[in-house]
């Protein structure tokens, strides 16, 4: 603990959190706005804590030399649907294997919208990927008629975990489900394993199979939002993977996938393609959104972080042109984790900065929704039938049975608990490249501006909105989240 003099305390989740006096929290004037302040500093015990509470006074034009985070809530941009993350089989086995008292603190630190940071969206897998125990599918070998599809496996762990899920987020928690391979006997190189490609005799099959399990969840109270055509399509991984190139993927879905989908009166299903890297994303959009046949049952492209990532690029831009070329469908990050676990550096700031960096550019760059890989480890990084450990915000200490927060769960907080489903990002713009920002106008009317810091310094700045500002300060490698009613 730190040697901090704490002015506020506030149990959440089972984690202490602390504010720290920073001169700000005082009583509110009568006139003028005022934003409550919700910080995560590195070097302090501020893990989204109310920190501060700030009043807006008259200042019709900033000097130059003033730093400012300029907001304009007239000027909107795209809807959001929903921030969260994937409850993989190791994700439910981990949580399964927990305490009870430390399953039910996991259930409040995610899906609690008061006392956690209120997840609204989930993912799960169709069968087996690499964050499993183990490969398998629902059908024995070479039942393409899907005879003998059960998914038994998934009674053990996954399915009890998503059921609680859905309870802890209020009773509803959209879901969208992806596939990493094909059962062996439908592809070219007999494996799930190590890519290969879907045989054309079995496009029918394997879209019946999404149906199944669709049906199948459906019937176990457990509605499915909406569903990725393939994962990583083009990349053969030593784990479960299946290649589809971009004409490939355009012709199953508007010859297969899609017309099963409608067949079975689930036109309603959110139907992503792509679900892979930013760096290929215009031009996988462009094949298959150019299609009409094709575009007319996509309702957006989803994408991952990986191989893209320099420190400071992450080809943002990328995502902005496909938003710019399709304004009509729905921009989506499917997954995102910092990779090559170690349990030594789960204290390493740079672990929630990556989360902060790529957040804000990519709401900034039009994207509807988030929604971060495994919610929970344990504390190897798995299980993992390949060896394939990462990180997650939050690991399981096995030792212990307690859970071990890293500092991307509170930057994901800082998104996820204030910017709720149905809110509105509106202009956002720093005058310095040290500041980066991004704000969202809410339902119930409070905007929701954050600020993020990835620098050494302090950096004084003002909150600048039509003509007002508050004066504030940004604490070395942290983000806030100002909330104005």
């Amino acid at each position: 603990m730190f040697n901090i003099k704490l002015i506020s305390k506030i149990r959440l989740t089972g984690v202490l959190f602390a504010a720290l006096s920073l001169g700000q929290l005082s009583v509110i004037a009568q006139s003028g706005k005022t934003s409550t302040i919700y910080t995560t500093a590195a070097n302090s015990e501020l893990r989204l804590s109310k920190s501060g509470i700030l009043t807006f006074k008259p200042l019709k034009q900033p000097l130059e030399t003033q730093v400012c985070i300029f907001v304009d809530p007239e000027i909107k941009f795209q809807f959001v649907t929903g921030i969260g993350g994937t409850i993989t089989d190791a994700t439910a086995e981990t949580f399964g294997k927990m305490p009870k008292a430390a399953q039910d603190e996991f259930l409040k630190a995610y899906y609690d919208k008061e006392n956690g940071i209120g997840y609204t969206l989930g993912r799960t897998t169709i069968h087996s990927s690499d964050f499993s125990s183990e490969s398998y599918t629902y059908i024995k070998e070479n039942d393409a008629a899907l005879k003998t599809f059960d998914v038994a496996h998934d009674q053990t762990y996954r399915i009890p975990l998503l059921k609680k899920a859905i309870a802890a987020a209020g009773g509803a928690l959209p879901l969208f489900v992806s596939p990493w391979s094909p059962p062996a006997f439908m592809k070219t190189n007999k494996e799930m394993l190590h890519g290969g490609k879907l045989l054309p005799e079995f496009r029918q099959a394997w879209a019946d199979y999404y149906i199944r399990f669709i049906k199948t969840y459906e019937a176990l109270g457990i509605p499915i939002w909406g569903l990725t055509v393939q994962n990583e399509p083009m990349a053969t991984q030593r784990w479960e993977s299946c290649i589809f190139t971009a004409e490939e993927e355009r012709d199953f879905i508007k010859e297969y996938l899609g017309p099963t989908l409608h067949k079975n009166g689930m036109a309603d299903k959110k139907l992503i393609a792509w679900d892979h890297n930013r760096d290929q994303i215009f031009q996988r959009s462009g094949t298959l959104l150019k299609d009409k046949e094709a575009a007319k049952y996509i309702w957006g492209i989803g994408y991952h972080w990986y191989e893209t990532w320099t420190g400071s690029d992450m080809l943002f831009n990328n995502v902005k042109l496909v938003h710019e070329a399709f304004p009509d469908k729905n921009l989506m990050l499917t997954e995102g984790c910092v990779e090559k676990f170690n349990l030594d550096s789960v204290n390493n700031w740079s672990l929630g900065e990556r989360y902060g960096y790529s957040l804000i550019n990519d709401f900034n760059s039009g994207v509807t929704a988030w929604t971060d890989w495994n919610m929970l480890l344990d504390d190897k990084g798995g299980p993992n039938h390949v060896g394939n450990f990462c990180f997650a915000p939050i690991h399981a200490d096995s030792k212990t049975g307690k859970l071990i927060y890293t500092n991307s769960y509170y930057y994901l907080g800082h998104f996820s608990r204030f910017v709720r489903p149905g809110a509105r990002r509106i202009a956002s713009s720093s005058n310095r490249d040290k500041l980066l920002s991004t704000a969202f106008l809410n339902k119930d009317g409070r905007l929701a501006i954050i600020v993020m810091n990835k620098t050494k310094d302090e950096i004084p700045y003002y909150i600048w909105i039509n003509g007002e500002a508050a004066e504030t300060k940004s604490l070395p490698h942290s983000i806030s989240t100002f909330i104005i009613q």
